[in-house]
C-alpha cells in the first residue's frame, strides 16, 4: 500500500460516517506499511466533542501499541487536522502527516477552525471565552512533585 491507499481508505472512513449520521472526518495510523489504527469522526455518537477520527486514531494506536508516543508512524487523514488534533499529533510525536481536503474545503462546509486560530494569538481577556490566570501558592507543587519523582515517564 501507498499514500494513494491510505488517503483513499481515510476518506472512505469519513464518508462513511457522513452517509451515517457522523462528522465527515476519518484517520488512519501506518507502522511499517500496515495500518496500526484507523477511525471516524465520533464526536456526536459518543457525545464528546473530543472524538475528533485523528483523536480516536490516536488513542486507538498508542492503546495497541502500549505506548504514548507514536514515533515510526504517520498519520492519514481525510482533511487538514484542526488546531486540537494538531496538539494531539504533536504531543504522540507522529513522524508525518497527511491530509487531502483543506481546513478552507472543511470551513466551506460548515466546519470552520479560524476562530479558534484567531484565539490562540490574542491576550486571554479578549478571548470570546475570557482565560484568568489565579494566583496560588501552591501551583508549582505538581512540577516540583514531578521533577523529583526518579520513576516517572518522560514525554
Amino acid at each position: 500500500m501507498n499514500h494513494n491507499d491510505f488517503i483513499a481508505r481515510s476518506i472512505e472512513l469519513a464518508a462513511a460516517s457522513a452517509a451515517s449520521g457522523g462528522g465527515p472526518f476519518g484517520a488512519v495510523i501506518v507502522k511499517d506499511g500496515q495500518v496500526l489504527a484507523e477511525a471516524s469522526n465520533q464526536v456526536t455518537g459518543s457525545c464528546d466533542p473530543t472524538a475528533h477520527a485523528e483523536v480516536a486514531a490516536i488513542r486507538l494506536a498508542c492503546e495497541r501499541l502500549g505506548d504514548h508516543q507514536l514515533t515510526g508512524c504517520t498519520l492519514y487523514s481525510s482533511c487538514e487536522p484542526c488546531p486540537m488534533c494538531l496538539g494531539a499529533i504533536y504531543w504522540a510525536r507522529l513522524d508525518a502527516v497527511y491530509f487531502a481536503a483543506t481546513r478552507d474545503q472543511a470551513a466551506a462546509a460548515g466546519f470552520d477552525d479560524s476562530l479558534i486560530y484567531r484565539e490562540v494569538s490574542q491576550p486571554l481577556a479578549q478571548r470570546q471565552i475570557p482565560f484568568q490566570h489565579i494566583e496560588a501558592p501552591q501551583s508549582e507543587r505538581p512540577f516540583n512533585e514531578w521533577q523529583v519523582n526518579a520513576e516517572k515517564t518522560l514525554y
